[in-house]
């Protein structure tokens, strides 16, 4: 019966010429109602089809189709459970961190003895991009950031090799080798979880922390990673200078004894006749008792000098200056405090990561003694999955309202039904696919298809307009749907192409933006063409089974009816107009002139900005006290700070860092503040400047907060310790760099913006040098080594002897005693031995004279006798970005001030300075490098879409001018009207508003698709210009009205902020409903303008360059004789 409907619907059309066939194949849309044509255009004829199309053998096979569909749905529902959950696409950074520790050394010793040999080596890597360092006391950490083709692999490959070509020059005493870790500058811990216990010491709960907690995290799927923020368990030993020196010893002795005195290391075995022994030697001293128990020398009477005779001996941790205090709302301090940060592997599901976590709460108490508390401290995935739902519950919305649009315009349920079931369909296929390339649902990918829902429907709309419109001319539904199906398919698949081609430059888009936004990209192109495809197979199928006869008398429901009329109301209104506005076409000169004008005043005056940071939960930040300040004065900072934190009604639980010397210097404290859930509290906008303000009221400090953003886009190359964005100067001559730096931070306070500014650059650190009088010590027998090697092991903290046990390995640390190194002038009490013997007698620095030494201490000489002292400042780090001497600016910004201010600003302050000191480069790092990268970009990425959409046009019209008329007119009112709401409200031009105008690009492009198209088909019917353009205005305009307000519909959900973190994505809706509006008033009386004056131009201009001549010479509907006389009939638009 199908086959012979169809034959009834297209055989009788064999006597149409060739030319008609081929005209009609070519069509570009056919989408305005039959009731609207007939008052628009009294007696327009249907277009004459020979044959099906695409679609009509998914018509003529029902059964194929609908389990093809079924196919599609059970795909994607079956793929859209194994999608993984994360905030940001998976994108492989090829970025390492390297870390050496020299305990006891300087920052300018770091920087000379550690940096720059490993530095020369780094840069002989291939592929390198940035490479920072920073050397504090006794450390040097450097960030390594390669190019986005090198591989991570091979980039660790490298740099491993780059180590040890470097090791000859490293320092030979170091107490261990460079170590590195493959890191993701974006991935931030998915889970903290915390140890707390009122009995345990913090050692011994570090143990617990590492053993029966972290190596059960680390084997879970999707676990990289679990770093222990703690201290780890070990044996000091404090020693008193002068009880060594009434023995004759010295710390260099000391140390000697003790490492003399424990020993792990295999011994052999006997091998007898009929058994073997192994031989298991006890020379390991394990506990703090076996320590104090140790001879380290001998009195002159022969009897034994223990160790707990010269010094304090204990079980402590290894770093002693290291203060944590972690506080929950509801529960009592804890003594002792362990926090673990579990990261994911790249590519891991981010919620099933944390619920497996969470799973293994039960296991892990069980293990653990009761004197120990397991408490959750903050689970990111829960702001993952509040944020996917808000866009899942936005998509919903748009698709409600989408629906509604649909039904209003049409009128019937049923009707209604066949471009809503597109919906979802073409979701669920478009799901399919994103599994097949290992995509992810994210923030980014559900954007994405929350923003297609706007015009997931036109294709469908289209063909189900046409249908219904031959319908009412008397076809049958069956008839209608096929002579449909030959008549547009063509069209649809051309629409479908130009729309999805506007988002192909952001798929090759360079940088790590771009491959950031490669899955955004990609997942809404093939949800377009998925839409597509669901139009030209399913759609044909819905329309030929559901819908109802439409031929003349039929029955019309209430809504089918009432629209109807007004919309026909609303078309002869319309029509009145545009028949005045194209008297006065002058008008159109000055709409697009201001058009124009109003593109360079937003563009220029609109602040710009990347990502809005959201609200998260989650406040960082550091508190900075004066340099120099001891550990004891930054933990009763850091005692204030933590009472401020508790007195703010809005934080749940807060941890805090003093002492922290190898992620910040000793002089600073790291804040990590985690707010109730957002309707018990304020917005974070408003807790940040409220917490700061109370902080910064404590004498002595200073505090930097700032929130963690939902979306973060950083390229690891510097530290947000002190603000979100960086500024870097750099150069050969350190003390110009440092000028320059200077002159840059003064002009900087003349910004209102900066909400803080600071400079990683503080020279004010108390310093102590210590000179050796060569001379002096020659005499004496004392050798620079001697003395060098003193120091180190009375003050470096320096391990002398690792523990192994079978769990890891302890150290034991020898210093001096805690007040013997307090001041300068505990350095007098320091021995250091002689080799030669005898004795000696000296001034000493004050001008007494050093008593003369005999007996056992003989050979000892007072430190003070070959040294002199002197206090000055220094710097309390040493930076290098690319081997040079650096300084990086931090700063965080205003609510209310755009990155793009700021940073023009700054560019236009160290243009000033670089006038004065011109060795000096700067460049901005981190979130404002990938800032100024996107806008930089921008228009060439805008004009790129906008040229392949003109490319794609004209190849589809034939024609150099036709794109013109649908591109111009419609692209410049829409992106002004985009950038002036978000002016009007307030919004700044971020990454989300960007993406809003590349979408506009696709969108408002069809309004001229539908009119242009059916005004060429009038023309070649006969009628003059402005009668064919002014019916096509009118015949259009429904199909129009549907296709824009679903667009709009679509984009309301997000305008309006639905959901917790929606400001956030507002301007992108802000833009695209301001846009949207705005370009539907201006392009439907500007496109007839514009397309007369083309029209003009190409016959009186371009038909008169043989070369520029329009395959199809078309004017006022007249035949035009060729060369050789004969008359030939116009060509069709589109015809090749």
């Amino acid at each position: 019966m199908a086959q012979a409907d169809q034959h009834d619907g297209a055989g009788n059309h064999e006597e149409e010429s060739p030319r008609h066939a081929a005209k009609d194949r070519q069509q570009l849309t056919k989408s305005a109602k039959s009731d609207a044509r007939s008052n628009a255009a009294p007696g327009a004829k249907l277009i004459q089809v020979t044959g099906s199309g695409l679609s009509g053998p998914f018509i003529r096979r029902p059964v194929m189709t609908v389990l093809l569909t079924l196919s599609v749905i059970v795909a994607g529902i079956a793929t859209y459970g194994k999608l993984a959950v994360n905030d940001l696409p998976a994108v492989d950074y090829p970025v390492i961190q390297v870390t050496c520790s020299y305990p006891g050394a300087n920052p300018t010793t770091m920087a000379n003895n550690i940096a720059t040999p490993l530095e020369k080596q780094f840069l002989q890597i291939p592929g390198l991009d940035i490479i920072t360092s920073q050397s504090t006391q006794s450390n040097t950490s450097f960030t390594l950031q390669f190019v986005l083709s090198k591989s991570i692999i091979d980039a660790a490959t490298d740099v491993q090799a780059a180590i040890q070509r470097a090791t000859g020059k490293l320092p030979l005493d170091l107490p261990s080798p460079p170590t590195f870790t493959k890191t993701n500058p974006n991935d931030q811990a998915i889970y903290l979880l915390g140890l707390l216990s009122d009995t345990l010491t913090d050692g011994d709960l570090y143990k617990y922390a590492s053993t029966a907690v972290a190596q059960r995290i680390a084997i879970l799927p999707g676990v990289s990673q679990v770093n222990i923020y703690g201290v780890q368990s070990a044996i000091r030993i404090k020693a008193d200078p002068a009880g060594l020196a009434s023995r004759g010893l010295t710390m260099d002795d000391l140390a000697s004894a003790i490492k003399a005195g424990t020993v792990y290391s295999g011994a052999g075995q006997f091998d007898g006749a009929h058994r073997t022994f192994v031989i298991l030697p006890n020379g390991q001293i394990d506990q703090a008792e076996g320590y104090r128990n140790l001879i380290v020398a001998r009195n002159k009477d022969g009897s034994p000098v223990y160790l707990r005779d010269v010094a304090n001996v204990y079980q402590s941790v290894q770093d002693e200056r290291l203060s944590r205090t972690f506080w929950m709302r509801g529960f009592n301090p804890p003594g002792s405090v362990v926090v673990l940060a579990v990261s994911r592997q790249a590519g891991a599901n981010a919620v099933e990561v944390a619920n497996s976590v969470k799973a293994l709460f039960p296991e892990i108490r069980a293990s653990l003694p009761g004197s120990i508390t397991l408490v959750p401290v903050f689970d990111r995935s829960q702001s993952i999955v509040d944020s996917v739902n808000d866009v899942q519950f936005t998509l919903m919305i748009a698709f409600v309202l989408v629906v509604m649009v649909i039904y209003i315009f049409l009128g019937r349920a049923t009707d209604t039904l066949i471009p809503a079931v597109a919906l979802p369909l073409s979701l669920l296929l478009t799901v399919a696919v994103m599994y097949a390339l290992n995509y992810s649902i994210n923030n980014l990918t559900l954007m994405a298809l929350t923003l297609a829902i706007g015009f997931l429907v036109d294709d469908a709309i289209v063909f189900l307009e046409n249908v219904v419109r031959r319908a009412e001319h008397g076809e049958s539904i069956l008839k209608a749907a096929f002579n449909s199906a030959g008549e547009i398919s063509v069209t649809i698949m051309s629409m479908t192409l130009s729309l999805a081609a506007v988002f192909i430059p952001l798929v090759f888009l360079p940088g790590l933006l771009g491959r950031i936004f490669r899955e955004f990209s990609v997942t809404i192109i093939v949800a377009i063409l998925a839409s597509g495809l669901i139009s030209l197979t399913l759609t044909p199928l819905m329309c030929a089974r559901i819908l109802g006869e439409r031929k003349a008398g039929h029955k019309r429901a209430r809504m089918e009816k009432w629209t109807s009329d007004f919309i026909q109301r609303v078309i002869a209104g319309y029509g009145r107009a545009l028949d005045k506005f194209l008297d006065r076409a002058w008008l159109a000169v000055p709409i697009l002139l201001g058009c124009i004008l109003g593109l360079w005043f937003f563009f220029t005056h609109l602040p710009f900005t990347l990502l809005p940071p959201g609200d998260s939960g989650f406040i960082r930040g550091v508190f900075i006290a004066q340099e120099g300040s001891s550990p004891a004065q930054m933990r009763a900072y850091q005692q204030q700070v933590n009472q401020k934190l508790k007195d703010d009604p809005n934080i749940g639980q807060f941890f805090t860092l003093a002492g922290f010397a190898a992620r910040t210097s000793a002089s600073q404290g790291l804040i990590f503040c985690f707010l109730k859930p957002r309707s018990e509290r304020l917005p974070i906008e408003q807790c940040i400047p409220q917490l700061q303000k109370s902080i910064s009221s404590i004498p002595g400090i200073t505090a930097i907060l700032q929130p963690n953003p939902v979306l973060q886009i950083n390229v690891g190359a510097t530290s947000q310790t002190q603000g979100q964005y960086a500024y870097t100067l750099s150069g050969i001559v350190p003390d110009e760099v440092y000028a320059a730096a200077n002159q840059l931070m003064t002009k900087l306070k003349n910004f209102k913006g900066f909400a803080s500014v600071r400079s990683d650059y503080y020279n004010n650190t108390p310093n102590l040098t210590v000179d050796i009088d060569r001379e002096r010590a020659a005499t004496y027998g004392v050798s620079t080594s001697a003395v060098q090697s003193l120091l180190r092991t009375a003050y470096s903290q320096n391990y002398i002897y690792l523990i192994k046990q079978p769990e890891d390995q302890y150290q034991v640390i020898l210093e001096v005693k805690d007040n013997e190194r307090a001041q300068p002038a505990d350095l007098n009490n320091l021995y250091v031995r002689s080799n030669t013997g005898g004795s000696f007698s000296a001034s000493g620095a004050g001008g007494g004279t050093i008593a003369t030494t005999t007996g056992t201490a003989a050979n000892l000489v007072p430190l003070r006798a070959v040294t002199s002292t002197k206090q000055i400042v220094g710097p309390q780090a040493v930076n290098h970005f690319n081997q040079f001497t650096s300084v990086t600016i931090n700063f965080n910004l205003l609510p209310d001030v755009a990155i793009g201010d700021a940073t023009k600003f700054i560019e236009d302050s160290f243009a000033q300075v670089h006038q004065q000191i011109p060795s000096v480069q700067a460049t901005f790092q981190g979130e404002a490098l990938v800032f100024r990268q996107l806008f930089k970009s921008l228009p060439m990425l805008l004009i790129a879409a906008i040229f392949v959409m003109y490319v794609i046009l004209g190849i589809l019209y034939e024609s150099y001018v036709h794109p013109i008329t649908v591109l111009f007119p419609a692209i410049v009112p829409a992106v002004v009207g985009g950038l002036f709401t978000l002016w009007v409200f307030g919004s700044s031009l971020s990454l989300y508003s960007v993406i809003g105008l590349f979408l506009l690009l696709g969108i408002v492009k069809k309004n001229g698709i539908l009119v242009v198209d059916f005004a060429l088909k009038r023309i070649d019917e006969g009628l003059s210009l402005r009668e064919a353009i002014h019916e096509a205005s009118l015949e259009r305009f429904r199909p129009i009205m549907m296709t824009t307000l679903a667009a709009l519909m679509g984009a309301v959900p997000l305008a309006l902020g639905f959901g917790h973190d929606a400001s956030a994505r507002r301007p992108l809706g802000l833009v695209i409903v301001g846009g949207l509006i705005f370009s539907q008033m201006i392009t439907l009386f500007v496109t007839p303008v514009i397309y007369l004056w083309l029209e003009w131009f190409q016959e009186h201009v371009l038909d008169r360059v043989p070369f520029l001549r329009s395959a199809h010479m078309h004017h006022q509907g007249e035949p035009k004789p060729s060369g050789d006389g004969e008359v030939r009939e116009p060509m069709p638009a589109g015809a090749a």
